[in-house]
């Protein structure tokens, strides 16, 4: 922390290989700075490598961080709207940015914020050159009392006090690396009764032989004499070895499939649907993985990027992590990651690693559908459905299913990206893009999801264009145009809106036809709001003929009114009093009175500002008689007001202030207006 002051945030650096500790001690970092004041708006976290070695891209670093404070960045924001909106929210608080495995300085300058308020702490393997004034700590092995103390965690200290000399081989076979380490006191916690010396044995030693890869049965994970260990190439893989021979194989299988899991979070569900078991043998599997360092439990305020929770703490019941959490969440230490990933290439068939993959997103769709249904009101036809659903899939409450949503977007999101990307389970692709984005759009709302629909909009795209599903392709672009032109890019959604007609043209036939209208009328809002009134009206127009076409008598009576503004914006009165005259007489026959009397308040205002006074007053009692029949008294008390203007130009002031009275009053919420 020592150091000259920095004119922005300052950059603090652990360098270190896997294994190492290095997120360890950012964690503990974190905890002790946020004791001592230094971060009162709190932590933020995020990890920059994938599970797999593949960087992560910066915008979704840092919309995710923005998503965590609370401000999610516009939907279909690129790299820098994101850093930029994310460098604006942090410039008036002091956090503590963790940029967690850092994959290159090019991430790291991209995210750091502008005010000296925020610190960050990167994890990386090695300096970060391009980033200025970093401050550097490198991490390496322990020292000799350091590693003794490790070990005595799962040995115990009286086997270390017992055989001092055989405590000090185990330790110097694991180069006095922590993550071998821990995975030896690992070793030594599930095997209460033995010697030191034969941990030290088995890494110094190892006979020959491949840990028996197992079938996929009940089990659980309990400690035994196991399979031989394998023999590695360093500390770190005869400890992880070693470990592993504490399994028993059906055990080991669901361990090294872990390693699929998106995001590579990975809770009792996950991990049953990958190995094809029960969630209770699955959820005793964890526990046993936890207690040998093969898996570390995740705290809530690790999952997401989260400024209101402390690194290191337990999770509220419910919330999904912490002892009363009855789905804890783990991960798998990055430094085991390329060593589970070998062993599933050498003891897993292509086919049954797809049908492992197929398994965690059919049950990850079911959730989701829980999770949605439990967001609807009693008796909703989503509730029904779920109400079919196994025990461990449904939610007890709203509450519980928001938590959960939020708790585990990362991975959803994670799940999505996959399943598109691989290419072989584009259906199952479709299903969880379309499950994630109902239960996001019911427990969030339409404004508030936006941010992550767009990008689930985006792999539906994907999806539907490999698979050439023209249907589902301009659903899609309609979804990413209306995003875009919410959001100021009218040129953009205006290329998305045309492509999705040309995808629609082609479509047709017997059944629901396409929705070639909304895309009509999509491009002329597109129109519209790039101010060219002329053009939107001739694509509503051609929209109105469609719904004309298809008797679709709702959409007919919103074109002719959305003509008759597009008319009345280039000053074409004659049009577009002949478009509200169309508009109330289709909500006559559709036995709207409301749309009816509005279409003729609308009338009465075009026939005003054409400089018709007369047939103005007269077109607005019309409207005024339709309001009161209607029963809307906003409605009334608006065509008042109209009124009382048209009054005063006619020279009849007592009319006008009796207009103006009844509609304030009306206006107001009083009661009823005389004349």
């Amino acid at each position: 922390m020592a150091g000259r002051p920095s004119s922005r945030a300052r950059v603090l650096l652990i360098a270190g290989r896997p294994g190492t500790g290095r997120t360890a001690l950012a964690r503990e970092f974190a905890r002790r700075f946020r004791a001592d004041g230094g971060c009162p708006d709190g932590v933020l976290r995020t990890v920059l490598t994938e599970p797999g070695g593949d960087p992560v891209p910066v915008e979704r670093a840092a919309r995710e961080l923005l998503g965590a404070l609370g401000a999610p960045a516009p939907p279909g924001a690129d790299a820098d709207e994101s850093c930029e909106a994310l460098r604006a929210v942090l410039a008036d608080r002091r956090v503590l940015l963790i940029l967690d495995d850092a994959a290159s300085a090019e991430q790291v300058a991209e995210l750091i914020p502008d005010g000296r308020g925020c610190t960050v702490l990167v994890v990386a393997r090695g300096p970060l050159t391009g980033v200025a004034d970093v401050r550097p700590c490198t991490v390496g092995a322990l020292d000799q009392h350091a590693a003794l103390r490790l070990l005595a965690r799962g040995a115990g200290s009286t086997r270390i006090t017992v055989d001092p000399r055989a405590a000090e081989r185990l330790a110097e076979a694991c180069a006095h690396l922590p993550a071998a380490l821990l995975l030896a006191a690992g070793w030594l916690a599930a095997h209460p009764d033995a010697a030191v010396a034969r941990a030290a044995r088995a890494m110094t030693a190892p006979p020959p032989g491949v840990a028996d890869p197992g079938d996929p049965v009940e089990g659980g994970s309990e400690a035994g004499a196991g399979t031989p260990v394998e023999p590695g190439d360093g500390p770190l893989e005869r400890a992880f070895h070693l470990a592993l021979s504490a399994l028993r194989p059906p055990a080991a299988r669901v361990l090294r499939l872990l390693v699929l899991a998106p995001a590579g979070l990975v809770d009792a569900h996950t991990a049953a649907a990958l190995a094809g078991c029960s969630v209770g043998a699955a959820r005793r599997a964890l526990r046993g993985f936890a207690l040998l360092g093969l898996v570390r439990p995740v705290d809530p305020p690790e999952r997401t990027a989260s400024p209101d929770a402390s690194s290191g703490g337990t999770g509220a019941p419910g919330a999904g992590g912490g002892a009363g959490d009855p789905w804890p969440l783990y991960e798998v230490p990055g430094c085991l990651d390329p060593l589970l990933r070998d062993l599933v290439r050498r003891h897993e068939r292509p086919a049954d690693v797809l049908l492992a993959r197929a398994r965690v997103l059919e049950r990850t769709v079911r959730r989701l559908v829980a999770c949605r249904a439990a967001g609807e009101p009693e008796g909703s036809p989503a509730r029904e459905r779920s109400a079919a659903l196994p025990s461990t899939l449904r939610f007890s409450s709203r509450e519980e299913a928001a938590r959960w949503l939020t708790d585990r977007l990362p991975s959803l999101s994670a799940s999505a990206r996959l399943a598109v990307a691989d290419g072989e389970l584009d259906t199952l692709a479709r299903r969880l893009i379309a499950a994630l984005a109902a239960a996001l759009t019911v427990h969030r709302g339409e404004d508030g999801a936006a941010p992550e629909l767009y990008h689930l909009h985006e792999l539906m795209l994907g999806v539907a264009e490999r698979q050439g599903l023209d249907g589902e392709r301009a659903a899609a672009l309609l979804d990413l145009g209306d995003l875009d032109l919410a959001t100021g890019r009218a040129r953009q959604a205006l290329e998305r809106y045309r492509a999705a007609l040309d995808a629609l043209r082609g479509l047709g036939g017997p059944g629901t036809p396409p929705p070639v209208g909304r895309a009509l009328e999509s491009i002329a809002g597109a129109h519209a709001e790039l101010g060219d009134p002329q053009r939107a009206a001739d694509w509503y127009g051609r929209a109105l003929s469609r719904a004309q076409a298809t008797g679709d008598r709702d959409a007919e009576a919103r074109l002719h009114g959305v003509l008759g503004q597009a008319h009345a914006l280039t000053g074409e009165w004659r049009p577009a009093l002949l478009s509200w005259r169309a508009a109330a007489a289709v909500h006559r026959r559709r036995g709207d009175p409301r749309g009816h009397a509005a279409a003729l308040a609308e009338v009465a205002r075009v026939r005003g500002c054409a400089g018709e006074f007369e047939e103005a007053l007269r077109a607005g009692y019309d409207a005024l008689r339709a309001a009161r029949a209607a029963g809307d008294r906003r409605l009334e008390g608006r065509v008042r007001l109209r009124l009382a203007d048209d009054a005063q130009r006619l020279g009849l002031p007592a009319d006008a202030r009796a207009h103006r009275r009844a509609g304030e009053a009306l206006l107001r919420g009083g009661g009823p207006a005389d004349g």
